[in-house]
């Protein structure tokens, strides 16, 4: 097979390049460094790689995947080293992962920088050719997301590592059902637990709601407006409205330009002040770990537009929430997060989450894509650093425990 070790200068990845950006460094001289690398050096694969980075960074997906794509092309296979030294052996993981942009796969990076654990990634696809022979490794993960253009490299995922001779993390047919109505189906039932069913729908069936002409009935039965209405395969809140009535699909279908879309009932989760709260939180083999906290007066919160840089007082609730998470949060959905994860049997799962009025967990969306970090200036965030210090010694523990067949 194509291997990682190359003359040229090692993979820098996702972590630190992301880090720039979420720092607001520009990126744009090191971008230009590392074109000009893969143009004096053709079968630089890691000059390709993360340039690819740096494009998504910048918003030019298009031509990031087709970057990646020539990456791949001449290299599948990419390591980034431990960065702390071990005390014993430390840990090898492998990486099963996919092509396509920041949200296709575990960004595992985050999870085990500075620590003992070599990361090596292997990229591969549904249609290509995959390799005979793998790298020596502790654990295999698999890393590839959800999606509806995932799903085949999902399913022949699960073929290629039924008998697998190591641990695996994450089993293909499992993450294939964290799309948001393979998971609301997966919830349903589950107590304590609030996820108000999710329907897809085409771009005719939303237009027949909107003219009346379908009921809605007839594609979440019992449920009424408002609804919220997003496209299939948008994150980060792209295109999300929330529609109180039927005539408001109009307006939404002449702005978005998709075929298909889901649709659910939305849910009014404020609390007794007017200020709408979202937790991201992981199920580390079950046990759940706070990320961020994000307070909010619109009911769409993403963490950065929540405005938590400019509000102390926002701070100091997260702060809180994180100081108390085990006693508090935790321990008040604890039989609903045991539920979840007996249900989705998935040791690594990211959770976005809230509480409705009457105390349930309201389940947003899980899946095995989400970003968790520490990047966050720890001069404004003092608190999080201990936080996610938790998180990825839970994720090293969780590795460990695979390795030894525990």
């Amino acid at each position: 097979m194509q291997h990682a070790a190359t003359p040229y200068a090692p993979l820098i990845g996702l972590a630190p390049l992301m880090r720039h950006a979420f720092l607001r460094h520009d990126l744009a001289p090191l971008g230009e460094a590392l074109l000009a690398r893969a143009q004096a050096h053709p079968e630089d694969a890691h000059a390709y790689m993360d340039f690819s980075i740096v494009l998504q960074l910048k918003g030019q997906r298009e031509m990031a995947l087709a970057v990646q794509a020539q990456a791949i092309e001449l290299q599948q296979l990419y390591v980034l080293p431990a960065q702390a030294p071990a005390s014993g052996p430390g840990i090898k993981v492998l990486m099963l992962t996919g092509p396509g942009d920041l949200m296709s796969n575990t960004p595992i990076e985050f999870l085990v920088e500075q620590s003992d654990v070599t990361l090596e990634l292997l990229y591969v696809t549904a249609e290509g050719t995959w390799p005979d022979e793998v790298p020596q490794h502790d654990v295999l993960l698999i890393g590839v997301a959800e999606s509806d253009a995932n799903q085949p490299l999902l399913a022949r995922l699960a073929q290629f590592v039924r008998d697998w001779p190591r641990p695996v993390v994450n089993l293909p047919q499992h993450i294939a059902h964290t799309s948001r109505d393979g998971l609301c189906d997966k919830l349903q039932g589950l107590a304590g637990v609030a996820m108000p069913r999710t329907a897809r729908i085409s771009r005719e069936q939303l237009a027949a709601l909107a003219s009346g002409q379908m009921p809605l009935d007839a594609v979440l039965p019992g449920d009424a407006f408002p609804l919220i209405v997003r496209p299939l395969g948008s994150h980060a809140g792209h295109d999300l409205e929330k529609m109180t009535q039927a005539s408001d699909l109009l307006a939404y279908l002449q702005t978005v330009d998709a075929e298909r879309f889901y649709i659910s009932r939305f849910v009014d989760y404020r609390g007794e002040d007017g200020q709408f709260r979202k937790y991201r939180i992981v199920l580390i083999d079950g046990l759940p770990y706070i990320c961020h906290f994000a307070v909010s007066s619109h009911w769409m919160i993403h963490y950065l537009n929540a405005g938590m840089d400019e509000s102390a007082a926002k701070r100091a609730e997260e702060a809180q929430c994180m100081l108390n998470f085990e006693h508090a949060f935790a321990r008040r959905h604890a039989a609903a997060l045991r539920a979840i994860d007996a249900r989705m049997g998935m040791p690594y799962l990211g959770i976005d989450c809230a509480e409705t009025r009457d105390g349930e967990l309201l389940v947003f969306e899980a899946d095995n894509a989400m970003i968790v970090h520490a990047m966050d200036a720890e001069e404004m965030y003092p608190y999080k650093r201990p936080a996610m210090h938790k998180v990825f010694t839970a994720f090293r523990a969780m590795l460990a425990r695979a390795a030894a067949g525990n």
